[in-house]
């Protein structure tokens, strides 16, 4: 008998159509991961709502970072995809391990920390931002997923994960596996302002832009800071442009000669982007042909959110049905 497949957990909010950054961050490795494991990829909506929560944008955005999905090469035959909030036991779970965790190991989530530093930050803050790293330990060990793929930064966040599984395992007995990180090593890749790439900020590019929207974008982009004229030795090695020259040049062998351009000074930051916004748009032409014809039949791609939702809800309801024998709650009268 082979063995089984170990499963991975990940999902994104939906906040419409993916830029670079998410494939690097994130989409790039899930597409490589997808034979390896039994894979689920959630879309985030409830998450979503957690700073911003005006709803009426989650479906259309929804179904555009689905395509999105696909066309990238994440395959609904080899992962499920399924929309969180139509798996309504995340909610049930959230609210027994809220039940179970300290106010303490909240406070100190990375993200909390940094956004909410003093009183006045606090004043705004709502529960589920507070909270939403109990919803994301739910989202994850109601699947009983092995791994979870992270970069370095998010290790932080999945620990309090795992250290919600402990002390709900002490409470009650063993019913959740520890999540393990499945790190992901990812290029350090900005935004035209060198920034991190962000929809929030404007500085991003979007994987469905148009070659004419690709080019206005990359001209604008930041080049080497310490490069005032273009005739001076340049520093690739600190260069946006060159970073993405390095990832989507097709021609391998114009890197090294990119590179020694720039240095000698012979090969001017214009001239780099000129080249990159054609570079980006060959490399991102098959996917913008394959999204076209996943958006010219969107009713398939809800029929597979559909399927998806059906898949996660049986896993979900079995996971339940086992927590709520473990915590004795739902038992005390049987169901008709």
């Amino acid at each position: 008998m082979a063995n089984k497949k170990k499963r991975i957990l990940s999902g994104m909010r939906p906040t419409g159509r993916i830029h670079l950054g998410n494939y690097e961050g994130a989409l790039k490795n899930w597409v490589e991961l997808q034979g390896q494991f039994d894979s689920f990829h959630m879309v985030a909506d409830w998450h979503a709502l957690t700073n911003n929560p005006d709803a009426k944008h989650i479906h259309a955005d929804t179904l555009d970072m689905v395509v999105d999905w696909m066309a990238a090469g994440l395959d609904p035959e080899k992962c499920t995809f399924f929309i969180q909030s139509h798996v309504r036991e995340h909610a049930e779970l959230h609210l027994l391990l809220s039940m179970a965790t300290p106010l303490g190991w909240l406070e100190r989530c990375p993200t909390f920390k940094e956004q909410f530093r003093d009183d006045d930050e606090r004043k705004g803050l709502s529960y589920g931002m507070l909270g939403y790293p109990v919803l994301q330990a739910a989202d994850i060990i109601i699947y009983k997923a092995d791994f979870v793929p992270v970069g370095e930064d998010q290790v932080p966040h999945l620990e309090i994960s795992r250290e919600v599984v402990r002390r709900f395992n002490k409470l009650y007995g063993k019913v959740f596996p520890e999540p393990q990180a499945q790190l992901t090593q990812t290029p350090r890749i900005l935004g035209a302002d060198r920034r991190k790439m962000s929809k929030s900020i404007g500085n991003h590019i979007v994987m469905s832009d148009t070659p004419e929207e690709i080019r206005k974008k990359v001209m604008t982009m930041i080049t080497d800071p310490k490069r005032p004229r273009k005739n001076d030795p340049g520093h690739p090695d600190e260069c946006n442009v060159f970073t993405f020259q390095q990832l989507y040049n097709n021609n391998k062998d114009r890197i090294p000669e990119i590179e020694q351009g720039c240095k000698a000074g012979t090969w001017s930051c214009y001239e780099c982007k000129q080249e990159l916004a054609d570079v980006l748009t060959e490399w991102l032409a098959p996917f913008r042909e394959k999204r076209e014809q996943l958006a010219a039949d969107i009713n398939k791609v809800k029929d597979i959110l559909r399927d998806g939702n059906k898949a996660a809800r049986e896993v979900a309801r079995a996971t339940m049905q086992e927590v709520r024998e473990k915590t004795t709650l739902g038992s005390l009268i049987a169901d008709d």
